[in-house]
């Protein structure tokens, strides 16, 4: 294993402890019923993964892919240690900022607060984009098994992302839509 490999894994475990930690102080959901129907795209995201590992030739290609990217090289091992460490950044700031707003995707909050400030000035989701980065930068510097990851998470935070703006303009019907037209879902200034 390589130090950019290692560098990978810790700040993943890192930013896994830091985000069970902080998931104490969270303001309480108003239905516990709203993650229910939720929990089966979770569920089959999960599920999608872990049948791709089962699957003999899918598990063969992955194999030779690790083994291809393991070592991937002076250059690409520190633009994946910087876009993870970017990345994770990124999901932390976007945390700190929405404070005890933060739940699970989208779950509803006792008296919920518009938060704009900080990276949510820039993305309405800098918590998915952030996260997404990381995921970018441990396929380019660890391997390229984190690609199974990557595509998996980033079709269900653009789903869940559209679920969290419905609820934003039912709570937030003043406010939400300007903040939605002068900012981005998940890329400043593009997307």
């Amino acid at each position: 294993m390589t130090i950019d490999s290692r560098l990978i894994v810790v700040f993943w475990l890192i930013f896994m402890v830091y985000w069970a930690v902080m998931a104490v102080g969270a303001k309480r959901n108003l239905d516990a019923r709203v993650w229910w129907p939720e929990s089966g795209v979770r569920v089959g995201v999960l599920v999608l993964v872990v049948l791709a590992l089962h699957v003999p030739a899918f598990r063969h290609a992955l194999g030779n892919a690790r083994a291809d990217a393991h070592s991937p090289g002076t250059l690409p091992g520190l633009v994946g240690v910087a876009l993870c460490a970017l990345g994770l950044g990124l999901a932390v700031w976007a945390r700190v900022n929405l404070g005890r707003n933060w739940g699970m995707p989208m779950s509803r909050k006792e008296q919920p607060d518009l938060v704009t400030s900080g990276p949510y000035a820039y993305v309405r989701h800098p918590i998915y984009t952030g996260m997404l980065m990381a995921m970018l930068g441990s396929a380019i510097g660890e391997s390229a098994f984190w690609s199974i990851p990557l595509v998996m998470f980033g079709i269900y935070f653009v789903y869940s992302a559209r679920r969290e703006e419905a609820l934003m303009t039912e709570q937030f019907p003043q406010q939400y839509p300007a903040y939605r037209k002068r900012t981005k879902m998940l890329v400043p200034f593009a997307l």
